[in-house]
């Protein structure tokens, strides 16, 4: 009998420590890089939408990233890959420091931040079935996430915190310093592996659309990634309408932050605990139900709920959230090797662009009506979303087959599905 992998486990490998820790340093210093930027943007110009792109152009070219560098992930070996869009980071932030810069220029740099970001983030993503195997690669993926969100939200208090205490200048010299050290820690703390594909004489650019043709042709991989982008789409209705709903309630900027922070929360939260205490084969095989627990609450909002009862349907929303878990291990599973740094690369920028676009859609919706409204409809289309996608992931599926994990079979979850998991 095989024991079963946990958080602790997977913390206690010392190459994804390295990972994880470069990850917790490359955040803090991009999160200080935005808000130093949207700070120096507003100051130079007065313009709330400035200042607001700052953020926006961060997001922006994913598109662009996957749809035309995705194949790097592949035809590279994923270290070169990660340290060198570190240190490609590192140079863009470091030129950011330089005081005076033309604002234009500001905002070209971040289209090359946004432009590595989904390569950097496929490539990790898909060497981490070669770091930790088996189920353990859904934890890795898990606490990635968590130690994302956490560090969003400390990379925020400690930008503020340094930007009244020292000049942007200074604050974004001190976001260099973590992408440099995140490039120095993903070089010396993991594995130089073979690149998963050979060399060809096709431009990575050609390489990543036919390469983006041949992922949405993989059998069965289509309606998992359907699954992946649509229903967070719909899911941030309410984070999107949170500012017009408490003014609809009649509420101030304490619960707008309250509203923010509620479906985080429960996301972290749900992850912990389906990552203690439900097995790999649990969590594989319960994705379509955790996913409805993100819109079955929404529902409620037909109400038009208060400012606590909004709260507290929007935590328990983040619980299903923890579908990306078991998700993940189905889109990995399904991945042939050739295709898995492109296939991970489109996976989480279709991710970030489908959650953009859910922004604007729900923001537009509550022109016309109400935000409860809005809500509510997101909440009937995010089950049906989920609903049909799964109908036709199970239909292109095998039914019976014991579960895979990373291209191999785990025989210790089909034959011991009764067994306690250990709270780690």
């Amino acid at each position: 009998m095989t024991s079963r992998m946990t958080y602790r486990r997977v913390l206690a490998i010392p190459e994804f420590r390295a990972i994880f820790t470069a990850q917790v340093i490359a955040t803090l210093g991009t999160v200080v890089a935005q808000l130093t930027l949207s700070v120096v943007v507003y100051q130079r110009t007065g313009s709330p939408l400035l200042s607001a792109l700052t953020f926006a152009l961060g997001f922006a070219p994913y598109l662009l990233g996957a749809t035309l560098l995705s194949a790097l992930a592949d035809r590279r070996p994923p270290r070169d890959v990660l340290v060198a869009c570190q240190a490609v980071s590192c140079g863009v932030v470091a030129t950011m420091a330089v005081p005076g810069l033309p604002i234009a220029l500001l905002f070209l740099l971040l289209l090359v931040l946004g432009t590595v970001a989904p390569v950097f983030q496929g490539a990790r993503a898909a060497t981490l079935p070669d770091v930790v195997t088996g189920a353990g690669y859904a934890l890795a993926r898990s606490l990635l996430r968590l130690v994302s969100q956490s560090t969003q939200l400390i990379g925020f208090a400690v930008g503020g915190v340094l930007l009244v205490v020292l000049s942007p200048t200074v604050s974004l010299l001190f976001a260099t310093t973590g992408c440099g050290a995140a490039a120095v820690l993903l070089r010396f703390g993991t594995e130089r592996r073979q690149a998963r594909t050979a060399d060809a004489e096709d431009s990575i650019a050609k390489a990543s659309l036919v390469g983006l043709k041949q992922v949405m042709g993989v059998p069965g991989l289509r309606p998992l990634l359907l699954l992946t982008w649509l229903p967070p789409a719909f899911a941030v209705a309410p984070e999107a309408l949170a500012v017009s709903y408490a003014d609809d309630l009649g509420s101030g900027p304490a619960v707008v932050g309250l509203l923010l922070c509620a479906a985080p929360a429960g996301s972290v939260l749900g992850e912990l605990l389906a990552g203690a205490f439900l097995p790999a084969a649990t969590r594989v095989r319960m994705v379509a139900p955790i996913a409805t627990l993100m819109f079955l609450p929404l529902l409620a909002f037909a109400i038009r709920p208060g400012a606590a009862l909004a709260t507290l349907l929007l935590f328990l929303c983040g619980f299903g959230f923890t579908y990306a878990m078991g998700l993940d291990q189905r889109v990995i599973d399904a991945t042939p090797e050739h295709l898995r740094g492109r296939t991970l690369t489109i996976t989480l920028a279709g991710l970030m662009i489908s959650q953009g676009l859910g922004f604007a859609a729900a923001g537009a919706a509550a022109e016309f009506v109400t935000p409860h409204v809005v809500v509510v409809a997101a909440g009937v289309l995010g089950l049906a979303t989920v609903l049909l996608c799964t109908i036709r992931s199970n239909a292109d599926s095998s039914p019976g087959q014991p579960v895979k994990f990373a291209g191999k079979t785990s025989r210790w979850d089909v034959e011991n599905p009764s067994a306690a998991p250990s709270p780690e």
